[in-house]
């Protein structure tokens, strides 16, 4: 299905692709809601029916007797207590479809997170993510538990009353209705720019989600920098503005809305003067008219139903174009199965380029990997090193050019195969609100407590790790919060060690690790990576003077590569670059 299909998909079958197996509660909460409107609409016709009988037996001068309304007026009380009861019936089953919906658009979201390219992602703040996926998500939860039932049973069931209305008298059932156009009118009126306005005041929300995120994981930094006023004002300034958008939409709306609510459903505005005009000449009877009048009523509630969910039906509109836009983002181009299997581990870059957006980062890196090798990218910050480590881990496709592992295109293997061979752990590490253990184990889940400590052991952290108040069952917090920076940064690469991929990338994962550790993380990941394939990304160049290979990337080209004693007689860049990293090291 083409995007332009897409867009043109009405909201019902948005909401019936993600209800799954619980599509027939929508379609039976329809029967049911369908049955509750007749059951609705029934009493006022036994009731139009007992005035046109009282009427014919006053012109026949006989006295009428309950006997002649008691199946009439039980009738009406039977028809009032099923409407209850098909209603109460009919939420149940919609509401437990549109949970299930829900579920499932969290579900398809996430799932489409993991599929989509790291730099796909990356555009939009975890605030924002966050908003959609919960907040926006759960606020289409009341109108989608009735649009499909009360919207859909409402809108065919005034139709067949109006042609039993017309039955009676066509002209006087069209003037009666003329308040309904009219209603709509005005409804129009309120839609216009509305789409814009909310969708406004949804930009605004997310920026004041994102500050009050920046502002609660930056309090630290915030509060040691006395930055606590102007971070605080900032997000009062983003709350402030996110309250008046959303006041000027209300205000542009509520007039339109209040007219057209206020005139809807007066379908006597016509019909009382027009009618008695037609009874005074004749043109129609007393109880006729009195028909029209008490059917005209039964009108009302359908029609306010509608109307009432008219508003609900544009937000939800707009908040199932964000979830959309996020579904039909372009996924990571990769086959289910694997034809061809990588011969070792060999990884080849061939005239890589790649760019985010339309800004080129990489022009042209070639750039060889040897199987069980120890290899070094280094380079002034910005230059493309961190990308190239993240297109080898395959967090992106190439623009151009091929990786290869083995001998084979990685975008010839599958992902759960690729991320097989690669243990990566980036400068940004992050862990999850659970145990040192857990966080350790999430590397290989079949791992026994014994693996993850002596992991913990060759890495160095198992010393501090005791230190904790619970040891290994300590809960480390969101994101890590309860460790230090180099803490956690010492259990990220004990979880990739654990991982025993063949290929191991350490993306400046020694950045935290203060001078006492940094020695013992080093040696303990030599003994570790023995016969692996090892990629580090590093800013201490010391750490990797003893590489097999070092390759300097600047300017998103890979200027040299060789040993350190190759490099620093033929590179002038990194002659510089380990001149002021020795220079550095003696001043402290």
């Amino acid at each position: 299905m083409s995007k332009e299909e897409k867009k043109k998909r009405s909201t019902v079958s948005w909401v019936l692709e993600f209800a799954g197996q619980k599509k027939p509660n929508y379609i039976l909460s329809v029967i049911f809601a369908f049955g509750k409107v007749v059951c609705g609409i029934l009493p006022y016709v036994y009731m139009a029916d007992i005035v046109k009988r009282l009427l014919d037996l006053h012109e026949t001068g006989r006295k009428p007797s309950m006997s002649d309304f008691t199946k009439d007026m039980l009738m009406m009380g039977l028809f009032w207590v099923l409407c209850r009861v098909l209603h109460s019936i009919s939420t149940t089953l919609s509401h437990a479809a549109t949970f299930e919906v829900l579920a499932n658009i969290r579900r398809r979201l996430t799932v489409k997170l993991s599929r989509i390219p790291l730099g796909s992602v990356l555009e939009q703040s975890s605030g924002t993510y966050k908003n959609i996926i919960c907040e926006r998500v759960d606020s289409i939860e009341t109108t989608l538990a009735h649009i499909v039932p009360e919207v859909v049973s409402n809108a065919f069931v005034p139709i067949a009353l109006i042609v039993y209305m017309m039955t009676i008298n066509v002209k006087l059932t069209l003037i009666s209705l003329v308040c309904v156009p009219v209603g709509i009118f005005f409804f129009s009126l309120m839609m216009i720019g509305s789409k814009e306005s909310y969708e406004n005041t949804l930009v605004k929300t997310k920026r004041l989600n994102d500050t009050a995120v920046e502002y609660i994981n930056g309090i630290e930094v915030i509060k040691a920098f006395g930055k606590s006023k102007t971070s605080y004002d900032k997000f009062v300034i983003a709350a402030k503005e996110g309250a008046d958008c959303f006041i000027d939409w209300m205000r542009r709306c509520n007039l339109w809305q209040n007219i057209a609510l206020l005139l809807m459903p007066y379908f006597l505005l016509g019909l009382l003067p027009f009618g008695a005009r037609a009874y005074m000449n004749g043109t129609v009877t007393g109880s006729d008219l009195l028909m029209l009048i008490i059917l005209s009523l039964g009108l009302v509630s359908p029609f306010m139903t509608i109307a009432s969910y008219w508003d609900g039906i544009a937000k939800m509109g707009t908040i199932i174009g964000e979830a959309t836009e996020i579904l039909e983002r372009e996924e990571l181009i990769r086959p289910d199965t694997l034809k061809e299997k990588p011969k070792g581990t060999d990884i080849l870059l061939k005239d890589v380029h790649f760019g985010y957006k339309d800004t080129e980062i990489l022009h042209g890196i070639s750039l060889e990997i040897k199987q069980g090798t120890v290899n070094a990218l280094v380079g002034p910050s910005g230059s493309g090193k961190s990308t190239v480590a993240k297109l080898i881990a395959s967090f992106w496709d190439v623009g151009s050019g091929s990786i290869t592992l083995g001998g084979v295109d990685i975008k010839n293997i599958p992902l759960t195969e690729y991320n097989k061979y690669i243990a990566y752990v980036s400068q940004d590490n992050y862990l999850f609100d659970e145990t040192v253990m857990d966080n350790i184990r999430m590397g290989d889940p079949g791992a026994s407590d014994e693996d993850v400590i002596n992991a913990a052991k060759a890495c160095g952290c198992h010393e501090f790790i005791m230190g904790l108040e619970k040891g290994y069952d300590t809960v480390v917090g969101g994101a890590g919060g309860h460790l230090s920076g180099g803490e956690r940064q010492r259990i990220s690469i004990a979880r990739a060690m654990l991982k025993n991929a063949p290929i191991v990338i350490l993306d400046e994962a020694t950045a935290y690790t203060d001078p006492e550790n940094e020695a013992l993380v080093q040696s303990s990941v030599a003994r570790l990576v023995q016969g692996k394939t090892l990629l580090v990304i590093a800013h201490r160049l010391s750490t990797i003077a003893s590489a097999d290979r070092i390759t300097v990337i600047n300017d998103g080209k890979a200027e040299a590569s060789g040993t350190q004693e190759e490099l620093l007689e033929s590179c002038e860049l990194y002659r510089q670059m380990w001149n002021a990293h020795i220079s550095v090291k003696e001043d402290v």
